[in-house]
C-alpha cells in the first residue's frame, strides 16, 4: 500500500523534495540550491534546466533515503516560486530563453507604457500594474527573443511558470496545466471570472495559445512519466508558494494571515469568498481553489528577505552561514543605529518602486559585521510591520500571526517581530508549510484526507512568541525604519 505523498518545492534559490507520511509527518527531505544569473543590474535568472534538474536530483534523493519506490507514493503535490516565466517550444521542450526571475525588473520601462491600463487591470487582476508578474516577462521574451513573436503566433511556443515547466517536464510532455493559484499571478488572470482575461491578453499582445489549461489547486494535473522516477505517480496538488504556505498553516477560516520567510517574505491574509481590494497597494489574489470553490487572500510581498542574508553570507561575505546571524544579533542587540534597506530588487508593498535599489543608512566608525548582520534581520522584521500597517489600513487587524519558512528557526528574528509588531507571533512545529501545504492538497486530490477541516486538525504548535518591548521603544525603532526609507525613495 502507498504511504507517502512526495512533495516538490521549488524555490528561487534552492529545489527540495519532501516525503511526508500520511499525519503530515516529514519522513526524510532533500535539497539543492543552484546558480542565480544576474546579467545586468536588475535582472535576475535561472536556466530552465537547473529548475528541472535540481527537482529532479531532490525527488531521487528522497525516494534513496527512505527505500522508497514509485508504489509507495500516494500523490506529488508541487509549490513553487511564482511568476517565474519561461517560455519553451511545444514539440521539443527546449526553452527559447532563461527563466526570468520574479524579483527580474528589466520591464520596469515596459509596464509604464501600459500604465493608461493600471485601474483595469487591478480590477481584474487584483494585481498592481509592476514588473513582478509574469504578463510583462512574456512580453519582453516575445519582443527581445528573435523569432519568438512569429513562433509564438504559430502556435509552436508554450508558457508556464515553474509549475508548468515541471508537470511538462514530470510528464514527459503530455500535459500543460496549471493551477489557479499561479495562474492568478501571471496579471492575465481574471480572478472574478476565473478564466484567461481576452481584453488583457490583447492589451500585451500575448497569443491565447501560449497559455496553459488552469485547474483546482486539488485536481488531476497527470502522471509522471514511468522513465523518471520509476513508475507512474499522479501529480494531485499544485499551489504557488505563499498560497501553499496559507494551506500548510491550517489558515483555511476568513481573517487567519500567515507570513512566510523564504527569500522574500509573504502576509498572506485569508478574506474567504470575498475578493477583498487593497486601498493601501496590497494584492488580492486567490488562496486556493479547491471542488471549484475560490477563497481569497490579501497579500503583502517583500523581494528581499532570506536573500539578504543570503547576500550578506555570499555577497559580503560577512558570515559563514546563516545561521551566524542569531549570534551576532544576540550581541548586537536592539539598539542598533544601523538601518539596512534591502531594495536589491526594488521595494514590493507598499512602496512599489521598481527603480529603488539597496542602501544602508547609520554607518560609523563604530559600525561592525554584527551591526549590518542585524540590520539585515531588522530589516525583515520592519518590512513585515509595513505590511500589516498596510492592512490595517484595509481594515484588517492581524491579533496573531503565524510564521513559518527558513528564517523562522531564528528565535532572535521572530523575537523582535513579535516586539516590532506588538502581536503575538506562533511558529508550527514543522515549519516547512509551503512543501506541507503542497502535500495536504496532494492528500485532498487522492482521498487522504476528506476536508480542509481534517487538514487544519493536524497543524500543531512550536512556540509563541509575546511582545516584550513597550510602546515608546517599539515606535521609536519603526520611526528609525521609516525615516530610512523616506530617504532612500526621495532620492
Amino acid at each position: 500500500m502507498s504511504r507517502y505523498l512526495l512533495s516538490l518545492d521549488q524555490g528561487t534559490t534552492s529545489s527540495r523534495a519532501i516525503l511526508f507520511d500520511k499525519q503530515g509527518n516529514i519522513v526524510t527531505s532533500a535539497q539543492q540550491e543552484f546558480d542565480q544569473h544576474f546579467p545586468h543590474s536588475g535582472w535576475v535568472e535561472h536556466a530552465p534546466e537547473d529548475i528541472w534538474q535540481s527537482t529532479l536530483h531532490c525527488a531521487k534523493a528522497v525516494l534513496d533515503q527512505a527505500a522508497a519506490t514509485a508504489q509507495d507514493i500516494i500523490s506529488i503535490g508541487i509549490t513553487n516560486q511564482r511568476e517565474t516565466t519561461l517560455i519553451w517550444d511545444r514539440a521539443t521542450g527546449e526553452p527559447v530563453y532563461p527563466a526570468i526571475v520574479w524579483q527580474d525588473r528589466r520591464t520596469a520601462d515596459l509596464c509604464r507604457q501600459w500604465q493608461c491600463h493600471a485601474d483595469e487591470i487591478t480590477a481584474k487582476t487584483g494585481l498592481l500594474l509592476d514588473p513582478y508578474f509574469s504578463a510583462s516577462k512574456i512580453c519582453w521574451i516575445l519582443d527581445n527573443v528573435d523569432g519568438c513573436r512569429q513562433r509564438a503566433e504559430q502556435g509552436e511556443l508554450i508558457f508556464g511558470t515553474v509549475d508548468t515547466w515541471l508537470i511538462w517536464n514530470l510528464t514527459a510532455g503530455q500535459n500543460h496545466v496549471t493551477d489557479a493559484t499561479n495562474a492568478s499571478r501571471t496579471m492575465l488572470f481574471n480572478i472574478h471570472e476565473q478564466c484567461w482575461d481576452a481584453e488583457l491578453l490583447n492589451y500585451f499582445n500575448i497569443p491565447p495559445s501560449l497559455l496553459p489549461q488552469v485547474q483546482d489547486s486539488a485536481s488531476e494535473f497527470g502522471q509522471t512519466d514511468p522513465e523518471i522516477l520509476g513508475g507512474a505517480i499522479g501529480i494531485g496538488g499544485v499551489a504557488g508558494d505563499q498560497q501553499a504556505a496559507l494551506i500548510g498553516q491550517g489558515c483555511f477560516q476568513e481573517g487567519m494571515v500567515k507570513s512566510t520567510y523564504g527569500t522574500g517574505c509573504f502576509v498572506v491574509l485569508n478574506t474567504g469568498s470575498k475578493a477583498l481590494m487593497s486601498s493601501h497597494r496590497l494584492l488580492t489574489t486567490v488562496g486556493y481553489r479547491i471542488n471549484g470553490e475560490v477563497t481569497y487572500a490579501l497579500e503583502g510581498s517583500i523581494f528581499m528577505a532570506g536573500a539578504t542574508i543570503q547576500w550578506i553570507r555570499d555577497g559580503l561575505q560577512l558570515i559563514g552561514d546563516a545561521k551566524d546571524s542569531q549570534l551576532l544579533a544576540e550581541q548586537t542587540g536592539y539598539d542598533n543605529p544601523v538601518y539596512m534597506v534591502p531594495a536589491f530588487a526594488g521595494l514590493g508593498a507598499p512602496y512599489w518602486d521598481a527603480d529603488a535599489r539597496g542602501a544602508i543608512f547609520g554607518l560609523s566608525r563604530d559600525t561592525g559585521i554584527k551591526e549590518i548582520v542585524t540590520a539585515g534581520l531588522q530589516a525583515v522584521c520592519y518590512q513585515t510591520r509595513d505590511l500589516l500597517e498596510a492592512m490595517a489600513g484595509d481594515g484588517v487587524d492581524a491579533g496573531e500571526l503565524r510564521v513559518d519558512g527558513g528564517m523562522v528557526v531564528n528565535d532572535w528574528l521572530v523575537q523582535f517581530l513579535a516586539d516590532v509588531l506588538g502581536i503575538t507571533i506562533t511558529r508550527p512545529k514543522i515549519t516547512e508549510t509551503t512543501a506541507l501545504g503542497a502535500a495536504y492538497l496532494a492528500g485532498l486530490q487522492a482521498g487522504v484526507f476528506d476536508s480542509l477541516e481534517e487538514v487544519a486538525e493536524l497543524w500543531q504548535e512550536d512556540r509563541q512568541f509575546r511582545p516584550e518591548l513597550p510602546l515608546e521603544r517599539r515606535q521609536s525603532l519603526y520611526a528609525g525604519w521609516q525615516e530610512a526609507i523616506g530617504r532612500l525613495c526621495s532620492r
